[in-house]
């Protein structure tokens, strides 16, 4: 893979600059094997309409986890594992946090995944680089893993954090993601079930999330045709929704692997097949 160039300072030449990047997808949903930052650093101010961000959680550190009803190890890659100290992990979320700031249009909105162990990094860098939260969604898992060693509650849950630049109008399209029964609002509590078999059948990913999660989301705050930038782009589900729901998609992912099996969902799926299969109706499914 060729290095990235950039010069600071000076305009960037987004064009050329991304021929050197290994791509993978196609027209209109593409992912870079690239670092996220220095991939944000060739995008111009003000381009992106929505960033939907699962950023590492830090767990790889040596913990334990129930799968099939057995004790097994936290190791899901090198990329999930702590840079040496709570404030080197908390100055990258302040870099690549800051580079999505900087592309987002003064109206865009970004999403951030996570669990305690990251999620108030996260929320305190959005506060502190100019984000106002809009929502604090909690994805309720509905038969999470239990609690191996007997020592905390059951983790059941993760939170999404949903924000937008101080000062601007965001777009939520209520009518897009609520039913015409008032009583009947979506909450900030989503009770949604984790990945199904179907949903891996190209592959798999240690931390990926439900489409119908991903695709509630970006309904609610994008229209058609709007791009929507994924910094941790993993095995492509933000891509496969923003192609279903006819929004343009760019990703970025450091592993190889990775990006080949978004590629290979991303064109397995249907544009604008979702707003054709629903039309007329929410998409709460």
């Amino acid at each position: 893979m060729a290095g990235l160039k950039f010069r600071r300072g000076r305009p960037y030449k987004w064009d050329m600059e991304l021929r050197e990047i290994e791509v993978f997808g196609e027209p209109g949903a593409v992912v870079y094997l690239a670092d996220c930052v220095d991939l944000m650093r060739l995008m111009p101010a003000g381009s992106v309409d929505t960033v939907f961000a699962d950023p590492p959680y830090r767990l790889s550190n040596g913990g334990f986890t129930v799968e099939n009803g057995r004790l097994a190890p936290v190791d899901k890659g090198s990329w999930d594992r702590s840079l040496g100290s709570f404030g080197e992990d908390h100055a990258f979320n302040e870099r690549w946090l800051g580079e999505a700031h900087r592309i987002l249009k003064p109206g865009g909105t970004i999403w951030v995944s996570g669990t305690h162990h990251v999620i108030f990094s996260l929320g305190f860098a959005l506060q502190a680089l100019g984000f106002r939260i809009i929502n604090s969604v909690a994805w309720e898992k509905p038969d999470p893993p239990p609690n191996a060693l007997h020592t905390a509650f059951t983790h059941a849950h993760e939170t999404l954090i949903w924000a937008g630049k101080r000062g601007a109008r965001h777009t939520f399209n209520y009518d897009a993601v609520n039913s015409r029964d008032p009583a009947s609002q979506v909450g900030s509590v989503w009770r949604i079930p984790p990945p199904s078999r179907r949903e891996k059948r190209h592959g798999r990913h240690p931390t990926q999330k439900p489409l119908r999660l991903v695709r509630r989301a970006l309904l609610a705050c994008t229209r058609e045709g709007d791009l929507v930038f994924d910094p941790f782009s993993g095995s492509g589900t933000t891509g496969v929704a923003a192609k279903e729901l006819n929004r343009s998609f760019v990703g970025a992912e450091m592993e190889e692997e990775y990006a080949e099996l978004a590629a290979r969902r991303m064109g397995a799926s249907e544009r604008g097949g979702v707003l054709r299969e629903v039309s007329g109706r929410p998409v709460l499914e």
